[in-house]
Parts: structure tokens; C-alpha cells; sequence
């Protein structure tokens, strides 16, 4: 069982996994010093203004979710990452999130 089998998850339309850190030890480890994500899979960190990828081993794309929904695509490990309004962030693999917007924007609509 990985890290993130054992955060609580909500499921996406097409098939995408969003883990939500609401707990204090979930946050602090995020997805530092793990191989990779899981394709199709993202974590979530709630009323998160900023991220550090400080023991990434992987590149993210990083969904800030505000007033308006903004994607910073390849955010290379040993970066902080400003949220400039946002209020969440989706951290997912590089490369998938634009699935992952999707997925958030079909889901605001239902």
C-alpha cells in the first residue's frame, strides 16, 4: 500500500483519483521523496496559498483553484510555487493536468 492509498479520495469524471490532505501529517509529506504519482491520480492540499517541491524526484503540473481555475504546467523539484489567488491546489503529474482541469471544471458543473 503506497502513501497515497491512504489518503481519502473523490473520484473525477474519466476515471481520475483526487487524494484531499486534510490531515496535518498528510500535508506535511505530500508527495515528497515518492517515485512517482500514480497515473490518473492527484493530490489535493485545501486552503493551500503556496507549494515547495523540496524532495520531488518528478516534475508537477499544479492547479491553483480561486476565483478562477489556473494551471502551472512542469514545476520542476527544489521550487517554491506562489498560488497568486488561489485558495487550493491539485498537485498531479506532469503531463495530466489538463485531465485534471477537466475533470474539476465537469465536476463544478454537476
Amino acid at each position: 500500500m503506497g502513501r497515497l492509498d491512504r489518503i481519502p479520495f473523490v473520484e473525477l469524471p474519466g476515471g481520475l483519483r483526487m487524494h484531499v490532505a486534510r490531515d496535518p501529517i498528510s500535508r506535511l509529506f505530500g508527495l515528497a521523496h515518492l517515485d512517482e504519482i500514480p497515473p490518473r491520480s492527484a493530490l489535493t492540499l485545501p486552503h493551500c496559498r503556496s507549494v515547495h517541491t523540496y524532495g520531488m524526484r518528478f516534475p508537477l503540473d499544479l492547479i491553483w483553484i480561486g476565483d478562477e481555475l489556473r494551471l502551472d504546467r512542469e514545476v520542476p523539484p527544489n521550487r517554491v510555487a506562489p498560488g497568486r489567488g488561489g485558495r487550493h491546489v491539485v498537485e498531479t503529474r506532469a503531463g495530466e493536468g489538463e485531465l485534471f482541469l477537466e475533470g474539476l471544471r465537469l465536476a463544478l458543473e454537476h
